[in-house]
């Protein structure tokens, strides 16, 4: 082919010049029809570089969005079990306060079983030394 670069050879020239009209239309057909065929297979090749980077592209995606949910995912497992623990920790702990409640109340009532107790000990000393009183008044009486 001509490029205009580059000048034709003369045997080129020569041939150019003796070439009839029919020749010359043959060869622009020729060109034309071979344009037309690399303008189809650069479009064909085009098209499909498109389509398998569209393909891809769609394949990166899905593994983004499967790596990312992924993480989302067990997030949300974790998520769950904290919340199970949560709330059997909640539970463990209102049983502790009862029975603290209740360990409370016992210690309560033994301190006032032993407040009770030094009262009435307290009280038996009195009576003792009263009744002490008592008896050395009478031993007096007795022996005078």
């Amino acid at each position: 082919m001509y490029s205009p670069s580059m000048p034709l050879p003369a045997s080129e020239i020569v041939k150019f010049r003796t070439e009839t009209p029919r020749d010359l239309e043959a060869s622009l057909l020729q060109l034309l029809h071979e344009h037309h065929y690399s303008s189809f297979r650069l479009r064909d090749q085009a098209e499909r570089a498109k389509n398998e980077a569209i393909k891809n592209a769609g394949r990166v995606a899905d593994l983004l969005v499967d790596a990312v949910n992924g993480g989302v995912q067990e997030s949300f497992v974790n998520e769950k079990r904290i919340e199970l623990e949560i709330r059997a920790l909640a539970a463990t702990v209102t049983r502790f306060i009862k029975q603290t409640d209740q360990w409370l109340a016992a210690s309560h009532s033994i301190n006032t079983a032993v407040k009770e107790i030094g009262d009435f000990e307290n009280w038996m000393k009195t009576m003792e030394f009263d009744c002490r009183s008592i008896n050395a008044a009478i031993r007096n009486i007795h022996q005078e």
